[in-house]
């Protein structure tokens, strides 16, 4: 499926087809499917490698990075945390000997995080145990091809409505 599949819809005309208690009431239903099925996905990863969603998060953004490593500044506004969230998660991260903060050579303001060779292992194991219950949470229930284009709609949403 490419992204010629997923068609725009013209706001104008799209209101006028979709009642207003209609579009409320589909968009109550992703938002409670998305939050019904996170859960599910947080609660096993949490029982299975003791990770909260931050931690998680921060882990795989490392482990998909080049050489796994981030500016600290870049990796907390991607993962949606405040800088005192970041800073509280990243030292449980740092006490578990699954990341390291590293200066940057060329610039004092800049801090690196970078996993560690346990928290490599650990991001790589998590990861694919985050695919296999995405496979039967959601690949299972939808099939590839409306699970591909509920991904290609979200980010579809994400690039209309994201700020500039």
């Amino acid at each position: 499926m490419g992204t010629e599949d997923i068609t725009a819809v013209d706001p104008n005309t799209a209101s006028q087809e979709a009642g207003d208690d209609e579009i409320v009431t589909w968009w109550g239903l992703v938002i409670e499917g998305y939050h019904v099925t996170q859960e599910r996905l947080m609660s096993e990863i949490n029982e299975r490698f003791g990770l909260t969603p931050g931690a998680f998060d921060i882990l795989v953004r490392l482990v998909r990075s080049p050489e796994c490593r981030m500016p600290m500044t870049k990796l907390a506004r991607e993962a949606a945390l405040s800088s005192g969230g970041f800073t509280k998660v990243a030292d449980r991260l740092v006490a578990a000997d699954l990341i390291r903060r590293e200066p940057c050579d060329t610039d004092r303001r800049v801090t690196y995080v970078t996993l560690t060779d346990h928290g490599r292992v650990t991001a790589e194991t998590a990861k694919s145990a985050c695919a296999e219950i995405l496979r039967r949470t959601v690949l299972g229930p939808l099939g590839p091809e409306t699970s591909e284009q509920l991904a290609m709609a979200m980010r579809t949403l994400r690039t209309a409505n994201a700020d500039e």
